[in-house]
């Protein structure tokens, strides 16, 4: 892209303590750009990537947000590019010397009269979609249940106009595995509570082969043999189907039934994700997605943020916001979990970044970790999940996964979510077939380049158009609209990703 010569040169400065700013301009700035501070760049510097505010000597902290994010590997002229090659990376936060509860915030006034047009079940819960959810209890299935809900679609959604769609839950657990290993609980849990989401109404069936080590039982909420299928209690392809597709339409019969009434927010269950991250997200999408994290709060709502490897590096941020000791303990045992996980892997936390994360200005783990707790907003942590656990409690909540997309996409829904918020800077398709996925862009340009992919356009924040208070009110009121049944771009196209299952459990 060609950088629009009339335009003025900008940086953006996180905090008074910043030696380090990132690139506004689309494009990027050419070798000899001039701000209006006086500041001139001593090469070209592609938009987001960070630009030396002061001479950093050889070993200088390089401070962005407040914070350290690296030492610089050798000395960088003021107006120089850091790039990612410049910058070593820190040692993480002990987890032995953090604080915990000791700057816990005061509670914000509440947010009342705040509703969505939801579907109440008889348990209480409520689901933003209505959907007849399909779940397997072993991979071997995945093919017959697949050709099953292409017929169904067909034949048999038509008729029943106020289901909103079909859901097969394929995974890749239930054989071949180690069943009573003991984190085979994570697998096993997230099955359940999925099995379980609100926008199933109650009426999950169950597919299972006959064999498999996890038993279709283990899956059913209440054991109801009258939502399970074993096929091979059936005699050849066309029964399974044949039986299937009759199972399926005993469902959407009573699913049709549903009707929306008006809910107050606080039945909401919202996720909090980044993808295809990049310099702009720590200060443009993510806090403004933080600002409706803390309006959704203070009307009661659940809000779930989650990617432990994105959150570990920035952990010393967070546990003070601990409500109580307990909340801030467990913070700090997930962490510690995690940190074993990858160790038995041969691994480290120098793993995240991705390629498109750096080419999009983040030069380490430390400086995404800074920009993705900004969706946190700042409200007090109410609650930590160990991962596929379900929310019981209100506020917000830490919900740990790792930061893959789609193992914590997947994670969040086992926890109970109702809708995600998902935030990027690179660009991602990325969607979830059981519950809608509002996307947020970082940057001006993609919300332009994908207009029909990208619902809310946080990029005018970096631009001066609009403020992180107004981005934030606008994704708070996206949120309820969607709940209510307004469609989102990925949903308009149908797009959705597979489950994604956490296994760390060995497979046999």
């Amino acid at each position: 892209m060609l950088v629009n010569q009339t335009e003025t040169p900008l940086y953006i400065k996180v905090n008074e303590k910043d030696n380090a700013a990132i690139i506004a301009n689309a494009g990027g700035l050419p070798q000899g750009t001039v701000f209006p501070c006086g500041l001139k760049l001593q090469e070209r510097i592609p938009q987001g990537h960070k630009v030396a505010l002061t001479d950093i000597t050889q070993g200088g902290a390089v401070i962005r947000y407040g914070e350290i994010i690296g030492y610089a590997v050798k000395p960088i002229e003021k107006g120089g590019w850091i790039s990612e090659s410049h910058i070593m990376l820190p040692e993480a936060p002990p987890l032995d010397e953090l604080p915990i509860a000791n700057k816990v915030p005061k509670p914000a006034p509440l947010l009342e009269g705040y509703t969505f047009e939801g579907y109440r079940n008889e348990d209480g819960s409520v689901g933003t979609r209505n959907v007849l959810g399909i779940m397997t209890s072993v991979q071997c299935v995945a093919g017959v249940l697949d050709y099953a809900v292409k017929r169904i679609k067909e034949e048999l959604l038509p008729k029943y106009p106020n289901v909103d769609g079909v859901a097969a839950l394929n995974h890749q657990y239930g054989c071949g595995v180690a069943i009573n290993a003991p984190e085979a609980k994570i697998p096993i849990r997230t099955i359940q509570n999925i099995a379980r989401h609100p926008n199933f109404g109650g009426e999950a069936m169950v597919i299972g082969l006959g064999c498999e080590k996890l038993l279709p039982t283990k899956i059913e909420p209440e054991g109801d043999a009258e939502n399970i299928l074993s096929l091979q209690e059936r005699q050849g392809f066309q029964q399974m189907i044949q039986s299937i597709m009759e199972m399926a339409e005993e469902r959407l019969k009573r699913l049709n039934e549903r009707k929306r009434m008006t809910c107050p927010a606080s039945d909401l269950v919202i996720g909090l994700q980044c993808g295809g991250s990049d310099a702009f997200s720590g200060v443009t999408a993510n806090p403004a997605s933080g600002y409706a994290a803390d309006l959704l709060v203070r009307a009661g709502a659940t809000v779930l943020f989650s990617e432990v490897t994105e959150v570990r590096d920035a952990v010393h941020l967070l546990t003070p916001r601990a409500v109580n000791e307990e909340v801030g303990r467990a913070l700090i045992r997930e962490m510690a979990w995690y940190d074993r996980y990858l160790e038995r892997g041969e691994s480290d936390r120098s793993a995240n970044p991705s390629p498109g994360n750096k080419k999009g200005g983040l030069a380490n783990v430390v400086e995404k970790s800074l920009g993705s707790i900004a969706k946190s907003g700042s409200s007090p942590i109410s609650a930590v999940l160990a991962p596929g656990e379900r929310a019981v409690q209100k506020g917000l909540i830490f919900a740990a996964t790792p930061a893959s997309d789609f193992v914590c996409g997947t994670l969040q829904l086992a926890s109970g979510m109702h809708l995600q918020v998902f935030t990027t800077g690179r660009g991602t398709p990325y969607g979830l077939e059981m519950a809608p996925v509002l996307k947020v862009a970082t940057r001006q340009s993609l919300s332009e380049d994908w207009h029909d992919l990208i619902d809310v356009n946080a990029g005018r924040i970096a631009t001066g158009e609009a403020s992180i208070e107004e981005v934030g009110w606008e994704i708070f009121r996206t949120i309820l609209d969607v709940a209510s049944g307004r469609k989102t771009w990925a949903e308009h196209w149908g797009l959705s990703n597979d489950l994604c299952l956490f296994n760390p459990a060995p497979v046999t």
